[in-house]
């Protein structure tokens, strides 16, 4: 396989910025390293980019070397030709963990990122050591009404009033409270980047994947953190954890974007889980406070100069 990666420039004490390309497939992958230790895979959601996992790397890269791509069509990453897939993109990262030469991993993912995670476990079975999945399902096949309601209404939206009044629509029922406004604008701005093409395509492939045929192959140590009030049936993760024979950590009065608005809670299960140390399932883990919004506000701006930066850089 001819692989190579272009870009490299050290954006801060322990991290690096680089474009990796996978040149026999004329693809290209952006992404970050940062901190030592064992590999950690962050892996990101629909509409969302690796930046937004800014909350947690500040945490975890004091312990891990945290690798952090953007999805194609996501971020600075070009989108792939022709259809989108979960197993492209499991592929993908596949490669770029080759490239880096990291034999086992530790992978986590949020949402969409998590069923990408689950397939990387799925494919590769003996190289992923651990695996945390947020907000995740086995399978978004149409079963249930809920998720009907998931995969028809946005289209419908994006469809009728165009990525940015949909992405307002959606941040604001990812971040109700009011003082999660700046997480909801930030939330806003970043969806409505996303080309509704790569978006609803995206979500497309969501639909069509699932793995709840194969979990005989599943192998890693598996971490499900769970919000209470998730788009989807929190059930539906309960009986999901009882078959991958999965630890669970339910975050209390969190919805759908837990790791932005339960930053304590999903810091404290990752690193745990990461550094081989048991969730206690006696603990309540509960979404953050208002308190914590003036951190927010400093993290999402250091955040968005560093994706301004960087999409500069790489003509993104």
């Amino acid at each position: 396989m001819n692989l190579g990666s272009i870009g490299g420039r050290v954006e801060e004490a322990g991290t690096i910025v680089t474009t990796f390309k996978l040149r026999h497939k004329t693809r290209s992958l952006y992404y970050r390293v940062r901190g030592q230790g064992e590999n950690l895979l962050l892996i990101h959601g629909l509409g969302s980019s690796g930046a937004d996992w800014e909350f947690q790397v500040r945490a975890l890269e004091r312990h891990f070397c945290v690798i952090v791509p953007d999805l194609p069509g996501s971020g600075c990453s070009p989108p792939f030709e022709g259809d989108f897939s979960i197993c492209d993109c499991a592929d993908a990262l596949w490669a770029l963990l080759d490239h880096l030469q990291v034999p086992l991993a530790n992978i986590a993912g949020f949402s969409l990122g998590g069923a990408v995670a689950l397939e990387m476990a799925l494919q590769r079975p003996h190289q992923v050591a651990r695996l945390a999945l947020i907000n995740t399902l086995l399978s978004y096949r149409i079963d249930h009404w809920r998720k009907w309601l998931e995969a028809r209404v946005p289209a419908v939206l994006i469809r009728l009033m165009g990525m940015r009044c949909a992405a307002r629509l959606a941040a604001t029922r990812l971040f109700p409270m009011p003082w999660q406004r700046v997480l909801r604008d930030r939330a806003a701005e970043v969806i409505s980047r996303v080309t509704s093409k790569v978006y609803l395509g995206m979500a497309k492939a969501l639909e069509r994947w699932t793995a709840v045929e194969r979990l005989d192959r599943l192998q890693a140590k598996t971490l499900m953190i769970a919000a209470e009030h998730d788009f989807t049936p929190l059930a539906e993760k309960m009986s999901m954890a009882k078959v991958v024979r999965a630890d669970i950590a339910i975050v209390h009065g969190s919805r759908h974007g837990t790791p932005f608005d339960s930053i304590k809670a999903t810091n404290a299960c990752l690193l745990a889980w990461f550094a081989d140390r048991s969730i206690r399932a006696s603990r309540r883990w509960v979404c953050d406070q208002a308190p914590a919004s003036g951190r927010l506000s400093r993290v999402t701006r250091f955040v968005e100069e560093q994706t301004t930066l960087n999409r500069l850089e790489f003509g993104a």
